[in-house]
């Protein structure tokens, strides 16, 4: 099993752009040549776009592009402008007087780090497809990462800085990739150590607080826990395997998996979490063996994507938090 470079999909290209001043952004995953693909919605808040169509029942075979992209419910606009730019380059599904581009994607809710009149529109998400030309990093507070937190039970206050992450690996010829915005309402967790790594943080006694004990107190005391809707963590595994719609929304259910390792709680009524999966399919693969990666691959980019994460706009990153407590 080898480790490698997420660029090394050569059939995907990735692309952001983000505001920080007001701190948003979103993320492209493009693939011209249209790429089978599947989704899982676990999250009790989910926003999404096009989901409907991944159906192994509807026509359309191949997508040609999923957005990840911060602004709620507002962010599905970054949808026009990754059409746009399919459009432009004649991508899309051949309708005989147009190509088609068919464009899915979700939202995560980043508005209350920022400001929440500025979100992720069509502009953004047509500079985030040209930007696809340039392999920046992939990680930290970039993209749909860009105003991304976790561990909110408490409210904005007790909560750390998160971002993007991606991680790819390889067996043989088969080749499984992720990227992930990364803003739940839960702990994340090392699946190594079983240790908080980021979270709900009391930045006075520069401890965590522990979500899910936080939240049993709350029952306890017969009080509800300040359930901050402002979560979601969104991403989608790229392979080059071969796989049927309905192999496709298998894989990006298995991906879950990675989400349940490294976040507690997960998939809860405030979060939205949405994996998708994209098969360009040059590689005959065991089902099974490509979801045990895509789960794996999920989980690592997971803790990269709180890895990279430095302090913004006054909200504690891994980097400081954990260099505070050394």
């Amino acid at each position: 099993m080898r480790k490698f470079n997420i660029h090394e999909l050569d059939d995907f290209k990735i692309g952001h752009d983000q505001n920080y001043n007001s701190v948003t952004g979103c993320t492209v995953i493009l693939c011209e040549k249209g790429a089978t693909t599947g989704v899982d919605v676990r999250g009790g808040a989910p926003g999404t776009r096009e989901t409907d169509v991944l159906k192994p029942e509807n026509l359309v075979d191949h997508v040609h592009g999923v957005f990840l992209t911060g602004g709620s419910a507002y962010g599905l606009d970054v949808a026009a402008g990754v059409m746009k730019y399919l459009e432009e380059i004649n991508v899309g599904f051949d309708v005989q007087v147009a190509k088609v581009p068919i464009v899915t994607g979700a939202v995560l809710f980043d508005l209350a780090i920022g400001d929440a009149k500025v979100r992720p529109d069509k502009y953004m998400g047509y500079q985030a497809c040209l930007n696809t030309v340039h392999h920046s990093s992939q990680h930290g507070s970039i993209g749909a990462g860009t105003g991304a937190t976790v561990g909110k039970c408490l409210g904005p206050d007790y909560a750390m800085k998160s971002g993007i992450g991606t991680y790819a690996l390889q067996i043989g010829e088969l080749k499984v990739g992720a990227i992930v915005a990364v803003n739940s309402f839960g702990d994340i967790i090392d699946p190594g150590t079983n240790q908080i790594i980021a979270g709900a943080y009391d930045r006075v006694t520069k401890t965590f607080l522990n979500t899910e004990k936080q939240m049993a107190n709350q029952l306890q005391k017969n009080n509800a826990t300040n359930r901050f809707s402002g979560n979601t963590t969104i991403g989608t595994i790229m392979t080059n395997a071969k796989l049927t719609k309905a192999q496709a929304n298998k894989i990006a259910s298995m991906a879950h998996d990675g989400i349940a390792r490294t976040m507690r709680p997960a998939h809860t009524m405030v979060d939205g979490d949405t994996i998708f999966s994209m098969a360009v399919g040059d590689v005959d693969a065991d089902i099974s063996t490509v979801g045990m990666l895509a789960a794996k691959v999920m989980e690592q980019a997971i803790l990269e994507a709180i890895k990279a994460s430095d302090d913004l706009v006054d909200v504690p990153g891994y980097q400081s938090v954990h260099v505070e407590a050394n």
